[in-house]
């Protein structure tokens, strides 16, 4: 087997690369957003930019910490680790340990910090659905329902919080992880049909959601009230132009847009660097997943591929679906941008499936012992078929 080693390090680097360059971005556009209000509310310029700089680094120990552990490790335990993200899912309802915020369970108290457990459980849902697509026909009648228990509790319990936007990022992650596994066709296409009729069920069952799909349809209807976040966000990118005001010169942040320094950042980027910012942006977003998706097709490892196929797709389709909340292309839903907005959970939750990916890297350098091939056209016939593989026992 001829393994180019040197390619794949290539790429790697790439990533790195790129994703550093996010969450430096990141950290100098949570300040530039946050500082007036961090002034105005704590007193403190400085207040968001400081506890990002401490979410950036304790975020990057759990990276590096979960890049050097056995992927297959976390597949071994994925059940007790799904179980124990819907406990603290479970625990957003306590009283004493829920942080309430504008009507929603999903935030957990935790010393000084708050905790969003939803952003752990899309990677943790990534891998009991691995084991559980990849070893259906394996499984016996009680294993099936366990799992099945298992992976769908953490959406009625996100539903319950309300927490509509990691419900979708949840049930596409799922989904994406059954397409490329080696899950009977059958059953997939009618499952996912199903899926998305009682997605679109939960959708209009809630008439806050019905009242922000209604807003998005047509914002200026209630200019003041369900489309005001989005209109000011347009505004935002209209004062942006092609090059955008300049560093630190945005209006809209100057508390005309809400979550300025959080959901809507992007539109902070748009406004102080204009087309030329939110192009060079999405690039940026675009490259991660290009540089992420070739390395998952390189490595020979069944659940590995897939796994860090999974990550990058997560990664992928939230900034896609905030940046179309953003421009309002899509109904305004609470879902940050991946290592631009503030918080904590974010961070720490994307960079645990950061971590994974080069865990998954890491084995596969160390199964192939390391051995480079210095055949370009053998290596490439044998590694542009990872994904095929993934779907060769479909």
């Amino acid at each position: 087997m001829n393994i180019d080693l040197s390619r794949i390090d290539k790429l790697s680097k790439y990533l790195k690369f790129s994703l550093g360059t996010l969450i430096v971005i990141g950290v100098i556009m949570v300040y530039s957003a946050s500082y007036m209000y961090a002034k105005e509310k704590f007193g403190n310029s400085g207040y968001f930019f400081i506890k990002q700089l401490m979410f950036v680094a304790f975020s990057l120990g759990i990276a590096f910490v979960v890049s050097k552990t056995k992927y297959k490790f976390w597949l071994k335990f994925a059940l007790h680790i799904n179980y124990a993200a819907c406990f603290l899912l479970t625990l957003t309802f306590i009283p004493g340990f829920k942080t309430v915020v504008k009507g929603a369970n999903r935030w957990l108290r935790v010393g000084g910090f708050t905790l969003q457990p939803g952003e752990f459980v899309k990677y943790t849902i990534i891998l009991v659905s691995i084991v559980f697509f990849e070893k259906f026909q394996e499984f016996d009648r009680n294993k099936k329902i366990n799992y099945s228990v298992c992976m769908g509790l953490p959406f009625v319990l996100l539903i319950l919080q309300p927490d509509f936007g990691t419900f979708s990022i949840c049930f596409f992650a799922m989904s994406f992880v059954c397409f490329l596994s080696s899950f009977p066709r059958k059953y997939f296409y009618s499952a996912f049909v199903v899926g998305l009729v009682m997605g679109g069920a939960v959708l209009i069952s809630a008439p806050y959601r019905v009242k922000r799909l209604m807003a998005f349809l047509n914002p200026w209807e209630n200019a003041q009230g369900s489309g005001f976040q989005i209109i000011q966000s347009w505004i935002g990118f209209a004062n942006g132009g092609f090059f955008g005001t300049g560093p630190g010169n945005s209006i809209e942040k100057l508390f005309y847009l809400p979550e300025a320094h959080n959901d809507f950042i992007f539109s902070v980027i748009g406004e102080e660097f204009g087309f030329v910012g939110v192009t060079a942006l999405a690039l940026l977003f675009i490259s991660i997943i290009f540089f992420g998706f070739s390395l998952a097709m390189k490595v020979k490892l069944r659940e590995g591929s897939l796994l860090m196929a999974s990550v990058i797709f997560v990664v992928g389709i939230q900034s896609a679906l905030n940046m179309g909340v953003v421009l309002g292309l899509l109904p305004t839903k609470g879902l940050n941008l991946p290592f631009i907005s503030y918080g904590g959970s974010s961070l720490m939750s994307n960079l645990f499936g950061i971590g994974l990916f080069f865990a998954v890297l890491r084995s596969y350098r160390e199964h192939t012992g390391g051995v480079a091939s210095s055949a370009g056209t053998n290596s490439h016939s044998t590694n542009t078929s990872s994904f095929q593989n993934l779907r060769n026992q479909a």
